[in-house]
């Protein structure tokens, strides 16, 4: 009987810990979003999927990793960013 107890809350131990990533699996920060700062327009965007798929658009457009995370882009390639941006802002 000592032995089933042990069993059981080994089990649900593991249970507990494994449920997180099985339900997450591969989220990769779906759902996750952030303000970054406009200097050039000094105005915030809210970095969300609406607002990556606007940056997938332009990375595709120029030639540039849409993997990269914006925030690690140089400034010459963010501030192309934001005039691309502004000239698209209902297109998308």
């Amino acid at each position: 009987m000592r032995n089933l107890k042990q069993t059981l809350r080994a089990a649900l131990v593991v249970l507990s810990l494994a449920t997180p990533v099985m339900f997450t699996g591969c989220g990769g920060g779906v759902g996750v979003s952030y303000r970054v700062r406009d200097p050039y327009y000094r105005d915030y965007h809210t970095w969300d999927d609406h607002e990556r798929g606007y940056y997938v658009q332009w990375a595709r457009e120029n030639h540039h990793d849409e993997h990269r995370d914006f925030r690690k882009l140089n400034h010459r390639d963010q501030k192309e960013y934001w005039e691309w941006r502004h000239h698209h802002e209902d297109k998308h």
